[in-house]
């Protein structure tokens, strides 16, 4: 019950265990293709290229802007978390000119600060996480591609943390390039990154292809300035997703059938309902955490619904009550990084785990250890305010 990974669901599990076949075999091919048009449909976008990049979802991450960035570049990255600092460190070792712009951790930014920066720096691309588990906060995207058209800048985003829990459409958002993971929201294992591309996004990717060597055939391009990574080179990776079938590398055949079954998951539940899902019982984890008398870290009008952060008691040790969480119930719950070590508590609602089971069992343990730790809390004060967010939640379907 942490900021990820969390529990995998038992379909995931159990579509991963199914046995490998050859990477050209046709059934695994015919599955590389529903895979893409499954993602589709998660991502909200009509882009041809759609797919996986093999690896954590920072795998993802670098394979877009090592893909899309030369050196020398301008990239502006506003950073309102850890991740920010990650897109900007990436960025920076692909020999971009890196301009940044912060915001304390448990903010976001306004529209009009990144349409400020965007101006006056005039970037290549625009790298903006969308939400941030470091601190819980999504950055609203509404207008930045709009913004980015008129400015003649790619537009990219990382939704790792927040794709299937929160309201995302690729196509609506007009975002470039968007690179995610599964397991968070999705409900699978890390170690596979949906992609998806659009066709502006494609042409500089593809403008750079160049062939290796061993695998290139008559007529094939080769560039003096190729992509800076041969395993995250998506020009070659787009060719090996497409009826080309390039023998670019060996696909995670496992992580695919688990990341297909995401998806899969997704659309049979409806991306709309698996959002309002996360909704309900983030915010049944929201009144509990205030119900047990704990102060909610951030902005939280602009907190992701899948994760809160709440500021540690005075007098107790976090990472002690963390372990006891896990020791004595078996539950999980994280910390934080950078300023924010030490200070918070980070808890999930997401995926496989956004249920009212694991929030009231949470919140029930979390009371027990606040209580050992020497906290005065009230009996039942979290399971009520939860309850309660149930409760309204069942009256507002019962028809008028």
């Amino acid at each position: 019950m942490g900021p990820g990974p969390i529990n995998a669901d038992p379909r995931v599990l159990r579509a991963m265990s199914a046995q490998l076949v050859g990477q050209y075999d046709p059934w695994m091919t015919q599955t590389m293709d529903e895979t893409q048009v499954l993602y589709r449909q998660v991502f909200q976008t009509q882009n041809e290229q759609t797919l996986l990049v093999d690896g954590t979802s920072r795998a993802g991450i670098e394979a877009a802007l090592v893909s899309l960035i030369e050196p020398g570049d301008r990239v502006l990255v506003p950073i309102f978390g850890r991740f920010g600092h990650l897109l900007r460190e990436i960025a920076e070792r692909c020999g971009a000119e890196v301009h940044v712009i912060e915001v304390p951790w448990g903010q976001v930014f306004s529209f009009e600060a990144i349409a400020e920066a965007v101006e006056r720096v005039q970037p290549k691309l625009l790298a903006v996480v969308h939400g941030d588990t470091s601190t819980t906060m999504a950055q609203p995207l509404e207008g930045l591609g709009e913004l980015c058209e008129k400015n003649g800048v790619l537009f990219y985003t990382d939704v790792t943390a927040s794709l299937a829990g929160n309201a995302f459409h690729v196509d609506d958002l007009g975002l470039d390039a968007v690179t995610a993971g599964l397991q968070k929201c999705l409900g699978g294992p890390s170690g596979s990154a949906p992609v998806t591309f659009s066709q502006k996004a494609v042409d500089v990717i593809t403008a750079r292809k160049s062939i290796e060597a061993g695998i290139r055939t008559e007529g094939d391009v080769v560039s003096a300035h190729p992509i800076r990574s041969n395993y995250f080179d998506l020009a070659m990776i787009f060719d090996y997703w497409g009826p080309k079938r390039l023998n670019h590398h060996t696909e995670a055949t496992t992580m695919l059938y688990g990341a297909r079954e995401c998806a899969r998951i997704v659309v049979e539940e409806g991306l709309d309902q698996m959002v309002a899902r996360h909704t309900l019982h983030g915010n049944a984890m929201l009144a509990g955490l205030r119900g047990l008398g704990l102060e909610i870290f951030g902005d939280v009008t602009h907190k992701m619904t899948n994760v809160a952060a709440v500021m540690i008691p005075d007098g107790i040790d976090g990472d002690a009550a963390r372990g006891a969480m896990l020791n004595d119930f078996g539950i999980e719950i994280g910390t934080s990084f950078g300023p924010l070590h030490g200070k918070v508590w980070r808890i999930g609602t997401m995926g496989y785990n956004a249920r009212k089971d694991t929030v009231l069992t949470t919140l029930a343990a979390l009371e027990a250890v606040l209580r050992v730790g020497g906290v005065t809390v009230t009996g039942g004060g979290g399971v009520g305010a939860a309850y309660d967010v149930y409760s309204d939640a069942g009256r507002a379907e019962v028809p008028a």
